[in-house]
């Protein structure tokens, strides 16, 4: 891992390890009948009731799962039985170990549960996904509903997965998409942004009009929405690899203003101008 990363996980580690969650409020959206959004702190969770369990999409941190659990026992009686897991980070599967705790089966891509292992600093074995995959994956949730899982493309990370729903026309992307801001390219962990373009092109292959997208983080999107921040992406490639190509450093790069257009709506979260540079650069083939 490069010294760099090691360090700011490391300092990732510790904030969410001593971070007071005790102001956090689960809410939820209803998106149809049967699923739902929920948000907290972290990545968006996914929420599925099927016949006789519900199935979580993501888990954000261990601290919230009491308050998870509770919110979702104000939806439905069915027991949390499944969980999903769309890529590897702390604030996606933080409360693995306690919902496995409380007899949850989890399940991800066979490099989630690999990361897991062999991380500088590896994950309890309760967190570990009992259930892995290679490339996709149905569960059947009721009568004919079910949830597709999708290994897509290296992008966040390399074990990135979509759960998509058919029946009810709503797809997770997990950290493929950053709804309204620059998103997180993982280099450490195998991201890559001609993965995150592909994978995002595929998704509007995918979708209609009408389907509601639970993005990673942010509000829930449209098709319109995904198609403006795969545009984005893809210029933003395309400028930075032919300053790269014209022999210009990082950091010359990171001066020109390449992506000024969006800096204001999309650059002032987590990852800022010249870190999507930065991950655009070291990344693009």
């Amino acid at each position: 891992m490069r010294p760099f990363l090691f360090v700011f996980f490391t300092c990732m580690s510790l904030t969410f390890a001593q971070r007071d969650f005790s102001d956090v409020a689960i809410t939820s959206e209803k998106l149809t009948e049967n699923v739902y959004v929920l948000f907290g702190a972290g990545g968006n969770i996914g929420l599925a009731i099927g016949e006789d369990a519900a199935y979580l999409i993501d888990d954000q941190f261990g601290p919230l799962t009491e308050k998870i659990v509770a919110h979702v026992q104000t939806i439905t009686d069915k027991p949390i039985n499944f969980v999903l897991n769309t890529h590897v980070h702390g604030d996606h599967t933080g409360g693995n170990e306690n919902l496995a705790n409380a007899g949850a089966m989890i399940i991800a891509h066979e490099n989630v549960r690999k990361r897991m292992i062999e991380a500088d600093e590896p994950r309890p074995q309760e967190a570990w996904p009992v259930v892995t995959f290679n490339d996709k994956m149905t569960l059947y949730l009721k009568n004919d509903r079910s949830v597709h899982a999708m290994h897509v493309n290296p992008a966040h990370t390399d074990g990135d997965t979509y759960y998509y729903f058919p029946q009810d026309n709503v797809i997770h992307m997990g950290d493929n998409f950053f709804s309204g801001r620059y998103p997180y390219i993982d280099l450490s962990s195998g991201g890559d942004i001609d993965g995150l373009i592909s994978n995002t092109t595929m998704a509007l292959e995918l979708i209609d009009e009408e389907t509601k997208i639970i993005p990673g983080h942010g509000s829930v999107s449209s098709k319109a929405e995904l198609k403006e921040y795969t545009e984005i992406l893809s210029i933003l490639r395309e400028r930075i690899i032919a300053a790269r190509s014209a022999g210009k450093s990082l950091e010359e790069v990171q001066k020109m203003g390449i992506s000024k257009e969006w800096d204001e709506s999309h650059g002032q979260g987590f990852i800022n101008a010249d870190r999507i540079v930065e991950f655009i650069y070291k990344s693009a083939d």
